[in-house]
């Protein structure tokens, strides 16, 4: 399965602001990429060569962000019982799928939810 060139792009973005982000750092669980602070997990990356569609998936506790994230083509409450938390899975590849600012936004979001105060206050600080 090929990765449409701007759903590659629009992911390279997201995991390049997710690892800027203070703390965070990388790991694969399961073969798949997320990023992690303080050991937990604030974003899922996936993987571009994992034969599934590329997609985000992100911890939205605000109600009117999380909506508006459901609205997205083809987005819908993780699975594993995530989705109960507040976590919801951005594909990157439909038409009309976010812009990779908007989805930075969301990550950020995700991070603010998981991160320890003091990294999220470094954040604001910058």
């Amino acid at each position: 399965m090929t990765v449409p060139r701007t759903a590659l792009k629009k992911w390279e973005k997201v995991r390049e602001f997710a690892l800027g982000l203070p703390g965070a750092t990388e790991d694969f669980p399961w073969g798949d990429t997320v990023a992690k602070v303080n050991k937990k997990v604030f974003v899922f990356l996936g993987a571009p060569d994992s034969g599934y569609p590329l997609g985000v998936t992100v911890k939205l506790t605000d109600e009117a962000v999380h909506a508006h994230a459901l609205t997205s083509p083809g987005a819908e409450p993780a699975g594993y019982g995530l989705g109960r938390s507040g976590w919801v899975r951005v594909p990157l590849e439909p038409a009309g799928a976010p812009a990779a600012g908007l989805l930075c936004e969301w990550v950020e979001e995700s991070y603010r939810v998981i991160a320890p105060k003091r990294l999220a206050a470094e954040l604001d600080a910058r």
